[in-house]
């Protein structure tokens, strides 16, 4: 008679970039919203219900910014737990890895967050510059039916080219191969580790790479640190499972369930003993929709006074707008939209020029009442306003990089306006561009015109400030940039102006004590009544192709 084999079956459950996604209730356009940890809830409790302790819940990051309902929790009520701790203490997580949206709501907030969390929040590559060790803890140990599971947390080393550093002081963000590599030696010789998992906020592969580090470098871990027997990742929001085969010859699942908690990540291993130590006997991975997933009631009613309490801050009614403004006019040449927050910054700094991106592909803000809440569509992200001395000619490069980025250099009238790749279509980030929409500038404050016909670097001609006087390329002009910008964040500044990325500091001649956000709602309270109407102070040329270019280009980008 044969003993029956022993076994541990275990359901690993990851979301990434939630991004405030937690009800079912898009609190920004004041509708019910798909996906949700709402509905992730309802399957992991049905996994609970049938395999107990033994399903372990993951979280990768970028989960404290992108709905009202963080921005409440981050900056208005900042007495309360942070709601992200809370709706994760709830949830019964296992683990986090800290992603760069969570740190570039600085110290007050993540320091709290972080302290409130239930789990451990991990980030094995972010170091304490005052002790040279982790600021977060490297790693985790869970302990199931004897095995030893250990998760170790990495976050994209890039955090300096979009953060300044009033946001991560005291800290430093190394290279994610040669960290996997220190703490796989650690988990395995000191702490015994059975089975170790990954949980790394940073995409698949790409984004920014300097000769110290490359921002997107799960897939590089995985194939090159030997004894991930999966790798759970995500800030690129882009779906992915597929598994890669390592320096060891071994396959290891990597799995990214992409954005807002429509789809978790799921990796079923079945464990054996071999030896004295468990080992993997068995792996099957997938992603799974949970965006039409029945609502966990529970869950929902739990948090109904806090929901009620953030609805009525985003719907309160902050000024009137006259007409509809939208983001889908910003490709194509001037735009109310764009040129509405470019002159707020003008405004609130009384700088000379200012730069701007689209930083949302496709929203509106409907002409009448405008509220708190059509703020995050106006302005999605929590960066910084700044100041910053550039040169004229620094100013032109500048923008001679964003139209690279964004136009092609058309040969004939037929040709596309813009730089598009059908390849990206279902790209959460790139969305049918080539590259993002969220790195094209265009400025107000001078006068010019972009000449698509003409190669890469020789598209813009600057033909005058907006007021009227000579544009100078030796002059220094006051230009007003988000924080992103101005610490490097799309390489305008630096592979385009020119300018050392250590040069960019000194720069900046003043900064903004609250969010860009935060400004624009103010004088738009301020002023009460807007009018918005694009400045019709730059245009494509020449405008026989470029016209019609438009017109076809922007049917297949959103049907219209």
């Amino acid at each position: 008679m044969t003993t029956k084999e022993k076994t541990i079956d275990l359901k690993f459950i990851e979301t990434s970039d939630v991004h405030g996604s937690f009800f079912p209730y898009d609190f920004i356009n004041r509708k019910p919203k798909a996906g949700s940890l709402a509905r992730v809830a309802t399957y992991v409790n049905q996994l609970r219900s049938q395999h107990g302790e033994n399903v372990i819940l993951l979280d990768n990051g970028d989960i404290l910014q992108g709905q009202p309902v963080n921005y409440y929790s981050n900056y208005v009520d900042t007495t309360s737990a942070n709601i992200a701790a809370q709706v994760v203490n709830y949830l019964r997580y296992d683990a986090q890895t800290i992603g760069n949206h969570d740190v570039e709501t600085g110290h007050r907030v993540y320091d709290k967050w972080v302290s409130a969390t239930h789990c451990p929040i991990l980030g094995a590559n972010v170091i304490d510059t005052k002790t040279n060790k982790p600021y977060l803890k490297p790693y985790t140990i869970l302990k199931r039916g004897g095995a030893r599971i250990t998760i170790i947390g990495l976050l994209t080393p890039a955090i300096p080219n979009w953060l300044g550093e009033n946001l991560w002081s005291g800290l430093r963000f190394e290279e994610m191969v040669s960290s996997a590599r220190q703490w796989m030696r650690v988990v395995k010789e000191q702490e015994k580790a059975d089975i170790v998992i990954g949980l790394f906020h940073s995409g698949k592969d790409g984004g920014i790479t300097t000769p110290h580090y490359k921002e997107d470098a799960a897939l590089a871990v995985a194939r090159e640190v030997p004894g991930f027997d999966v790798v759970f990742f995500g800030h690129d929001h882009t779906r992915y499972a597929d598994a890669v085969t390592n320096s060891e010859g071994k396959l290891v699942a990597c799995l990214d369930p992409a954005n807002n908690a429509m789809s978790v990540a799921q990796a079923d291993l079945q464990l054996v003993k071999k030896k004295g130590r468990w080992c993997v006997k068995e792996s099957l991975w997938k992603l799974v929709d949970v965006a039409d997933l029945p609502v966990d009631n529970d869950f929902v009613d739990h948090f109904s006074a806090f929901n009620e309490t953030v609805k009525a801050y985003a719907n309160r009614v902050i000024g009137t707008f006259e007409n509809t403004i939208s983001t889908r006019d910003s490709y194509f040449g001037n735009s109310a939209f764009n040129d509405l927050i470019l002159n707020l910054e003008l405004s609130i700094t009384k700088a000379d020029v200012a730069f701007n991106a689209p930083v949302s592909f496709d929203v509106a803000i409907k002409k009448g009442p405008v509220r708190v809440a059509d703020m995050f569509n106006l302005y999605k992200y929590e960066n910084q306003l700044f100041v910053m001395r550039l040169t004229g000619k620094e100013i032109r490069k500048a923008l001679e990089m964003s139209y690279d980025l964004w136009v092609n250099t058309m040969t004939s009238p037929n040709d596309h306006l813009l730089l598009l790749d059908s390849q990206t279509r279902g790209d959460q980030q790139r969305l049918g561009f080539k590259n993002f929409s969220f790195n094209f500038d265009s400025a107000a404050g001078i006068d010019y015109e972009v000449d698509v016909t003409k190669p890469n670097g020789q598209k813009v001609k600057v033909l005058k400030m907006s007021n009227g006087e000579p544009f100078d390329e030796n002059k220094y002009y006051k230009v007003a940039v988000n924080s992103y910008r101005a610490n490097g964040g799309g390489e305008l500044l630096t592979r385009g102006a020119g300018i050392a990325k250590d040069d960019l500091d000194d720069r900046i001649v003043w900064r903004s004590e609250f969010d860009l956000r935060h400004y624009l709602m103010e004088e738009i309270k301020r002023l009460g009544t807007l009018n918005p109407q694009p400045n019709t102070n730059w245009r494509f040329v020449p405008e026989q192709w470029t016209q019609e270019a438009a017109k076809r280009d922007r049917q297949l980008l959103f049907h219209d």
